[in-house]
């Protein structure tokens, strides 16, 4: 096997005196609102609060490659991902979104299958795995079937671990408000559907701990890759005075960006290229004072995460 390289970058941005202060309230109480994680972190490392894994964009399907996808290494590539991510022993790990591909013409029955050979693979991961909406994961199936195939109950979700509240979102609704399904969408017109945002303000609202979202789509802009109501749901997001970061996929290069104190940081597809160099992955470390560190593996871009304080 070739050997594993980590691509680090430092950080290098400014904080605004608003970001400074809206920050803090949360920030400065988080040593206090995050419990002792035993097992979950090793005791020479008492100030990480959470490890978790993440990996993106692996659009598995049996079937021949198409430019720079490579879509039948995909399974090579998530069983990489995680023997390292059962080595590490994080607390859990998030797939975020595209899941599955199709075949052309697609095969309902086909695609189902394909989506039942990459779960098989995810479910190797001794601990809990999380799947975020992507959509290619209803190109040709309904939610209701990836839901049944995978670990899932539902699209849109939250969960407490380690201290931190976990938000996961579903931007895969049409401008009009229907769940994609079999196709009947524009990639282009990803929605939060009034309902979600309505749920979600309620949730972060009662969030005990500081919170970290995940979603398929990107939240930090506008165009072809972004939520097209990304604005309201960034406002959500920056008004509950809660949200550390943002993790995200859909865009196969990767990308970071700071808007009002949270980071937006969009990992790079595990689809991309061909050979075991070209794998994307990685583990996210929440530390005590909210700073976090992402450790990428393959192309995977490695960066610290400061959190804005006093």
């Amino acid at each position: 096997m070739k050997r594993e390289y980590e691509q680090r970058i430092g950080a290098n941005w400014e904080v605004s005196r608003r970001d400074f202060l809206r920050a803090s309230g949360v920030l400065l109480g988080s040593a206090l609102l995050v419990p002792s994680l035993g097992g979950e972190a090793d005791a020479a490392e008492s100030d990480v609060r959470l490890r978790f894994g993440i990996v993106t964009d692996t659009h598995y399907a049996d079937a021949d490659a198409r430019g720079t996808r490579y879509y039948r290494e995909s399974l090579p590539k998530l069983g990489e991902c995680v023997d390292r991510i059962n080595r590490e022993k994080v607390s859990f790990l998030c797939e975020l979104g595209d899941f599955k591909d199709q075949e052309e013409p697609p095969v309902e029955e086909s695609t189902l299958r394909f989506l039942r050979k990459i779960e098989s693979v995810f479910r190797e991961f001794n601990g809990p795995g999380y799947h975020i909406a992507g959509n290619h994961d209803f190109d040709s199936i309904s939610k209701k079937q990836f839901l049944s195939a995978t670990t899932g109950t539902t699209t849109y979700y939250s969960f407490d671990k380690g201290g931190i509240h976990f938000v996961v979102l579903d931007a895969c609704f049409t401008s009009e408000g229907n769940d994609y399904d079999h196709s009947n969408f524009v990639w282009t017109d990803a929605n939060i559907s009034p309902a979600e945002l309505d749920w979600l303000e309620k949730n972060l609202s009662k969030a005990s701990y500081p919170a970290v979202g995940f979603i398929h789509q990107r939240l930090d802009g506008k165009g072809d890759h972004f939520v097209v109501n990304a604005d309201e749901v960034r406002s959500v997001l920056e008004g509950s005075g809660k949200v550390l970061a943002v993790f995200q996929g859909h865009d196969h290069r990767g990308d970071y960006r700071q808007i009002e104190g949270i980071h937006y940081y969009t990992l790079k597809a595990t689809i991309e290229g061909s050979g075991e160099e070209n794998n994307s992955y990685a583990i996210v470390e929440v530390r005590a004072n909210g700073d976090m560190a992402v450790t990428g593996y393959r192309r995977a871009v490695s960066k610290e995460l400061a959190a804005s304080r006093v």
